[in-house]
């Protein structure tokens, strides 16, 4: 069925998974802003992300499914019905869904794209999900997918908008840990969701030291609340570490992170957050995962380095230290 653009004026869009994921959907969903202008876009994202999503002044109006929520049948049922009154011409489900497959079939979307699987037989127009793999970045897989409804962008770039109040909230909490601008920055994010993608804790600590005494750095240590406990011990290691650990809402952290000079990272959600705000990224990968490689999650953009190997054991403190004093430079 083709696709006909004059015809679609109300898109439906889905990306509901952790926030990281979400971010690098900002080109796809810059590509069908732009080949569909006169279109209204709504976003479906997961629990937390509604203010990042609104921060990228693509989306006319957003909406949370969390994936990871149980849901009950009255709240499927009235989702459906909220996305049938929308009368929506064009569906999206960004990353393979069989709740948002099922969905747009019953909400009477007549178009909807998606992977051919997880109830693919509910999409008019699909693709075979290869992401497994980890053969291009998930950028590219996911402009691949809109593609389908030839929509293309030529600035492929991660960006957010950052709000004026955010960024004043972000000056203050730095002034209270007497940080001024003339402060050399960096950012920590030393846990990972997966624990088999975790450099030890013990080298990050150890590398912490380094960056204090040798490149005379402040470190900023960064997380949600769930890693807050974890993440207390830094700040015994230096006068110079400030922990903000659950400290800052997602657009917060995008402009705290503003503030970096670099983030330094296992494969985690804040690596995609300080490309958003054009932050460089030195970040930490196993490369015997396919789907969770760096070529498929790494930092976008330029500017960047990936130290990667199949047992993170492996990789030295004194090899992330020098690439880190590379990119300070």
């Amino acid at each position: 069925m083709q696709i006909g653009k004059q015809k679609v004026k109300n898109i439906l869009a889905v990306r509901n998974d952790r926030f990281g994921e979400f971010l690098l959907n900002i080109p796809a969903l810059r590509a069908l802003k732009e080949t569909f202008p006169a279109a209204k876009i709504t976003l479906v994202v997961g629990e937390g992300v509604k203010d990042l999503a609104e921060g990228l002044s693509i989306a006319d109006k957003v909406l949370e499914w969390d994936a990871k929520k149980r849901h009950g049948l009255l709240e499927r049922i009235n989702f459906i019905r909220l996305l049938r009154k929308q009368r929506f011409d064009l569906a999206v489900i960004l990353n393979p869904s069989k709740v948002f497959h099922v969905f747009s079939y019953l909400a009477g979307i007549p178009l909807r794209l998606g992977y051919g699987r997880k109830c693919g037989c509910c999409l008019t127009h699909k693709i075979k999900d290869l992401k497994h793999l980890g053969q291009k970045h998930e950028v590219d897989y996911n402009l691949e997918l809109v593609s389908l409804a030839d929509a293309q962008t030529r600035n492929k770039a991660l960006s957010i908008v950052l709000r004026e109040k955010d960024k004043i909230f972000i000056d203050n909490l730095l002034k209270k840990h007497n940080i001024t601008e003339t402060s050399k920055l960096v950012a920590l994010h030393p846990f990972t969701s997966d624990p088999l993608k975790q450099w030890p804790i013990e080298k990050f600590k150890a590398l912490t030291r380094r960056l204090i005494s040798e490149l005379l750095v402040k470190v900023i240590i960064i997380g949600g609340k769930e890693e807050e406990a974890a993440n207390a011990s830094f700040a015994l290691l230096s006068p110079e570490v400030i922990d903000l650990t659950g400290k800052t809402t997602l657009l917060e952290s995008a402009a705290l992170l503003k503030k970096m000079r670099l983030l330094i990272s296992n494969d985690s959600g804040p690596v995609h957050l300080a490309r958003a705000v054009s932050i460089p990224v030195l970040a930490i990968f196993r490369n015997d995962l396919p789907g969770k490689n760096a070529r498929r999650w790494g930092p976008w953009g330029e500017g960047n380095i990936v130290i990667e190997k199949s047992d993170l054991e492996q990789i030295s403190v004194d090899e992330v230290f020098t690439a880190a004093r590379s990119l300070l430079k």
